[in-house]
C-alpha cells in the first residue's frame, strides 16, 4: 500500500488549537501530513514564515511527541493544489467549525476537484472545544493585552506577547 500524504493549508498566523486539533486527526487519515503555509505578497503576516515553522515544529513536538515526524513544514504561493502536486499528496484536510465554514469549503472542495480530480478533499470537523477559536480573534486579543492561552499551544502565547511588546515600543 502507498503512502498517503495529506495537506492541510492555512495561514497558521498564529498557530491556534484549532490547528493543532485539525493536525491530530489529520495523523489518522494519512501517514504524512504537510502543514502548508500560505504565503501571499500582498499581506503582512504577524509572524514570518521561520516563525510559524518553528512555532508549529515545537507545539507539535510537545502534543504529538514522535507522531510530529510525519507532519512536515512547507510555504507556498499560488494555488493549493500546485502545492499540494508538489508534495505529492492526495488528501486535502480541511477543518470545519460550523456551517457557514461547511458551505465556503464546499464551494472550494468543488472548484479544486475540477481543477485537481486526483486530490481528495476531507473535511475534518472541529473539536467543541475549539470551534470558536480564529487566528484573527487570537491576534486581536493578544494586541488588546488578553490573555490568549486558552485558545493556542504554550510555546504560542509567549511568541505573541513579544510580537506586541515589540509593536508597542
Amino acid at each position: 500500500m502507498s503512502e498517503r500524504i495529506a495537506i492541510y493549508a492555512g495561514s497558521f498566523d498564529p498557530l491556534t488549537d484549532g490547528h493543532l486539533d485539525v493536525l491530530k486527526a489529520s495523523l489518522a487519515v494519512a501517514d504524512v501530513v504537510f502543514a502548508a503555509i500560505g504565503i501571499h505578497p500582498g499581506k503582512k503576516p504577524l509572524f514570518s514564515f521561520e516563525e510559524r515553522l518553528r512555532l508549529i515544529e515545537l507545539a507539535t513536538r510537545e502534543e504529538f511527541g514522535d507522531a510530529a515526524a510525519r507532519i512536515k513544514v512547507v510555504a507556498f504561493d499560488g494555488l493549493v493544489i500546485d502545492a499540494a502536486r508538489r508534495q505529492g499528496a492526495t488528501i486535502m484536510i480541511r477543518g470545519l467549525r460550523d456551517g457557514t465554514d461547511l458551505d465556503y469549503e464546499m464551494q472550494m472542495a468543488g472548484m479544486n476537484e475540477t481543477m485537481a480530480p486526483e486530490l481528495q478533499t476531507v473535511f475534518l470537523p472541529a473539536s467543541p472545544s475549539v470551534r470558536t477559536i480564529t487566528a484573527t480573534l487570537v491576534r486581536q486579543i493578544a494586541s488588546m493585552g488578553g490573555d490568549v492561552r486558552p485558545f493556542v499551544p504554550a510555546v504560542v502565547v509567549p511568541a505573541l506577547a513579544e510580537k506586541f511588546a515589540d509593536q508597542k515600543s
